[in-house]
């Protein structure tokens, strides 16, 4: 009964934190580790300890899998230089650095005060418990603060590798206290531990994708997905293969991500979505409260220590100073050397601006303190490795993950421009309306009914519709015909419910029955709500496409940028004929003015047909972007 009690008030204080940290606009695991903190003095909070296993089975690998399957397979091949420079490059560096700074002042200065000294391998072993940064702390804080995608795409990666890269050292280490290890049997563990994790990984990832492509019920897929990162895991660290199972759990969730829009009903993917960020919410921000909750006993422990405090306080403080100072030590040179050397190949040059935010964010979390319990009972000064851990995970999250927003706004880095977003997602499903079109008249026959015909090409051409009208000025006085469709399906969506629960309440017709047209209609008005909280209501200064959308087209490279219009005051022929507009469009061929496709009479696609001239260019205030009819490129 206590246990149920205690998880009721996890859960509950994790839940009532996050949504006061999204109140008051703080990150959710900086105010959950604060909160933690404070609730470990108190006098009814049991005590707490995270066993490691616990957390390295029960903890890390559903993490990470969550984080998987939502990073883009394609973005993390791209970036992948910089992302193992990072994941395995810096936390093997930082384990180094870090275990010769703490061994330097634990075993050294230690021992010529009159204290045991700390074995190099057990200095070895704290530098790769806190080498590696969390794998949710800096994503979380990097994308609510508007990091631009790459850096985020950077940071994602190296916090699903890097553990990897600081369990196999850790694991190095604490043999290293039986046997001396060599450099060939180093390395020789870290690729069969880093070769096998891959390998299992591939392994359990087709097996799982050739299973979940035969399941059709969202609820039994939804169940093999959950167990998947605990399969892949479990595979990958028995006792035979002792490969890595943090890499063997990555590497299945990014297949199976890449794969889901194959291998997955929509169904099966919106239940999985669903799941997995309720999940994720409460198993991270759970995280993050139990870091807090360790400070008590973890300081208990430390006054039985037979070092004097002000070893303690400098060993600490310097162990924190070489955690922050060695990322940018290894990071900022490593950048530009590995440019000059392997050439400069797909991504483009990094900012200095971005360099100095992948520094700073190298906050750590649960990992390096659930990793620090594993060293041995018997690890001369373990009680202060322990601290070390704490102080280490407490002091970045608190001084880094605090100060990063500010950082970033003060460097003024661009985030992702909703705008531009919007502008993509409009030409990504124009040409999917357009494919799709082309399969239908390609399957269409004369027997089919015409009415059937135009219902599937309308559905089809409004959706793509509604993207484009999210370019729009915000402040126009007309409803687009996506907003009033909204607002009247809307509506009506409420009667039929009402009406559904008067049958209920009155007992007239089975539940199962009710459930199943409830169904239907709450998948309906998802998809509303969907399209309402994904309107762009920002604008962008500059919205500025992709280089190669306009490197493709010789329309738009030889379109002029401006020419004069006809007429500022709106579309030629709705003012003609008295009619009305959504947006416009203005012709750089001859300054024609014409209302867009989300409109009525679509007078600029009209405009084309009769005149061939190529290029339109949005009339709209604030935008610059330009579409080729020729060749159906942006610019």
């Amino acid at each position: 009964m206590h246990i149920a009690i205690e998880i009721v008030a996890l859960v509950a204080v994790v839940a009532g934190g996050a949504a006061l940290a999204r109140r008051i606009g703080l990150s959710a695991p900086l105010l959950l580790v604060v909160i933690g903190v404070a609730a470990s003095y108190l006098p009814f909070v049991p005590r707490v300890e995270l066993e490691p296993e616990v957390v390295l089975i029960g903890f890390l690998p559903p993490l990470l899998y969550s984080a998987a399957i939502k990073t883009s397979l394609v973005d993390f091949t791209k970036h992948r230089r910089s992302i193992g420079l990072l994941s395995v490059g810096l936390v093997a560096f930082t384990a180094v650095g870090v275990g010769l700074v703490a061994w330097w002042l634990l075993n050294v200065v230690a021992e010529s005060q009159g204290y045991e000294p700390l074995p190099l391998w057990a200095a070895f072993a704290i530098g790769a418990v806190i080498a590696p940064p969390d794998a949710v702390a800096a994503t979380a804080i990097a994308k609510r603060v508007g990091l631009p995608r790459r850096v985020v795409t950077i940071l994602e990666g190296e916090s699903l590798v890097n553990d990897a890269t600081a369990l196999v050292i850790l694991r190095t280490s604490l043999a290293a206290a039986a046997v001396v290890p060599t450099v060939w049997g180093v390395g020789l563990d870290f690729l069969r531990a880093a070769g096998g994790g891959v390998a299992i990984g591939l392994v359990v990832a087709i097996v799982l994708a050739k299973i979940r492509k035969r399941f059709t019920d969202p609820v039994l897929d939804t169940t093999l997905s959950l167990t998947a990162p605990f399969i892949a895991y479990v595979a990958a660290e028995n006792h035979y293969i002792h490969a890595s199972g943090v890499l063997a759990v990555v590497v299945t969730g990014l297949i199976l991500g890449h794969k889901a829009p194959i291998i997955q009903s929509a169904k099966s993917r919106i239940s999985e979505r669903t799941n997995w960020r309720t999940f994720q919410f409460l198993l991270e921000n759970t995280v993050f409260l139990l870091i807090g909750l360790q400070t008590r006993w973890i300081l208990d422990d430390l006054s039985e220590s037979p070092l004097p405090g002000w070893l303690i306080a400098v060993s600490t403080v310097a162990v924190f100073a070489a955690t922050v100072l060695l990322r940018p030590i290894w990071v900022i040179p490593t950048t530009y050397l590995s440019r000059r050397v392997l050439g400069r190949s797909r991504p483009g040059p990094v900012s200095f601006g971005a360099l100095i935010v992948v520094c700073w964010a190298g906050m750590r979390g649960v990992v390096t303190l659930a990793a620090v319990f594993t060293l041995p009972e018997d690890t001369p000064h373990r009680e202060v490795l322990v601290f070390m851990a704490l102080a280490v995970t407490g002091g970045t999250l608190l001084l880094q993950g605090s100060t990063l927003p500010w950082l970033v706004r003060r460097l003024q880095l661009p985030g992702p421009d909703p705008a531009e977003d919007a502008l993509q997602e409009a030409a990504v499903l124009q040409g999917a309306h357009r494919a799709a079109i082309e399969k239908l008249d390609e399957i269409s026959t004369a027997d089919d009914p015409a009415a059937v015909l135009a219902v599937l090409r309308q559905r089809g051409e409004s959706r793509a519709l509604a993207a484009w009208e999210r370019l729009g000025r915000p402040e126009s006085e007309y409803e687009t015909p996506s907003e009033a469709y909204r607002r009247l399906r809307m509506a009506m969506l409420e009667a039929e419910r009402a009406h559904i629960l008067k049958v209920r309440d009155a007992g007239l017709v089975a539940d199962e029955v009710l459930q199943r047209a409830q169904s239907v209609l709450d998948i309906e008005e998802s998809i509303l709500d969907r399209d309402e909280d994904d309107d762009v209501g920002g604008r962008s200064e500059d919205l500025r496409p992709p280089a190669s959308a306009s490197g493709a087209c010789e329309h738009l490279l030889q379109a002029p940028v401006v020419v004069a219009p006809n007429t500022p005051e709106g579309c030629e022929e709705c003012l003609a004929e008295g009619g009305t507009w959504v947006h416009l469009r203005l012709c750089l061929g001859c300054g024609h003015v014409g209302c867009c496709d989300s409109s009525v009479m679509k007078h600029a696609s009209k405009h084309y047909d009769e005149t061939k001239h190529p290029v339109m260019r949005s009339f709209e205030p604030g935008e610059n972007w330009r579409w080729c009819f020729a060749d159906e490129k942006l610019g």
